[in-house]
């Protein structure tokens, strides 16, 4: 029996040639744009053009890339010497695309489809399933493939979430800091159509602050806002930006719950820009925590994950 893990992501420019490439296929996608396809390009070529500059600049600082298929082949070696399959990324905007990890599984009898975002939404784990899924019927994959929508219940997921969040803070006392958990926002009108990403997300931060405190990790105060907004459209609330505002403590940790692999959104957007907003405000410590990466509890959860959708019959 042959088996690989294919997980699955959002993707980031592997060097800055893709920059154009990872903006225009995002803002292309139905389940980020949902305007008829002519417009939708039309739309995907205006935002690629409008972002392209300050993106490229962005990732220059970055090293001329997003970090991001770097630590999946981290987590990817680490999960190799665990389990009875092989394991790949498919990435949903830049390579390596579905349809590319797809050709080297034509031999393989199960497809075990784990998507690295633990909260489910139509513009992430829908979107990069159903591009596999096209891709599968396409390239007349026959492999028995299996999926699933969500684990931010997980609990070896909430204990590398309180680990990261642990190493972050040090020996310092936690009642002398708040703690943000930071998610990538959506438009509000996504999350009125039904749309379970801010429901996952509270949830979420209930059973991780509920870990912490289980752990003898206790904040000052603990909040959730959301980050990365983009146009004129109303986003879930309450914004970063506003949330730091908000304050009494002047340090601050901040949690990139959304992110499972550390990206451009982590390590420029929340490190280099909202710190500078942090210091404009007066903070004295702004800390931002790694998201869980190839930690060993986030490894064990994705192998946990994995054993449990062998268990069940096809």
């Amino acid at each position: 029996m042959k088996r690989a893990i294919v997980l699955l992501n959002m993707g980031g420019p592997n060097n800055l040639d893709e920059v154009e490439v990872f903006l225009h296929n995002m803002f292309n996608d139905k389940r980020i744009i949902s305007a008829p396809k002519p417009i939708r390009m039309m739309i995907a070529k205006l935002i690629t053009w409008q972002r392209k500059k300050e993106a490229k600049s962005n990732y220059e600082a970055l090293g001329g890339k997003s970090p991001l298929v770097g630590y999946t082949k981290k987590l990817i070696s680490k999960l190799e010497t665990r389990i009875d399959a092989t394991v790949h990324m498919a990435m949903r905007y830049t390579p390596p695309y579905s349809s590319e990890t797809l050709q080297g599984l034509k031999n393989v009898d199960e497809i075990y489809a784990i998507p690295l975002y633990p909260h489910y939404s139509s513009t992430t784990t829908l979107s990069s399933i159903e591009d596999l899924e096209e891709n599968i019927k396409k390239y007349g994959i026959d492999a028995k493939v299996k999926t699933l929508d969500s684990y931010y219940k997980h609990p070896d997921y909430i204990a590398a979430t309180v680990e990261r969040i642990k190493e972050t803070l040090g020996s310092d006392d936690p009642q002398e800091f708040e703690l943000v958990f930071s998610a990538h926002g959506l438009p509000q009108k996504i999350i009125d159509k039904g749309d379970q990403y801010q429901r996952h997300i509270k949830y979420n931060v209930y059973h991780a602050r509920k870990a912490l405190i289980e752990s003898g990790i206790d904040f000052h105060k603990t909040h959730l806002a959301y980050q990365s907004r983009l146009g004129p459209l109303e986003w879930i609330r309450p914004y970063l930006e506003d949330k730091l505002k908000s304050l009494k403590k002047k340090k601050v940790i901040i949690y990139p719950i959304a992110f499972t692999i550390d990206n451009s959104e982590t390590e420029f957007e929340l490190d280099v820009e909202y710190r500078e907003i942090a210091e404009e405000i007066g903070f004295e410590d702004y800390r931002v925590a790694k998201a869980p990466n190839d930690h060993p509890s986030f490894v064990k959860c994705i192998t946990n994950i994995y054993e449990s959708m062998k268990k069940p019959a096809w």
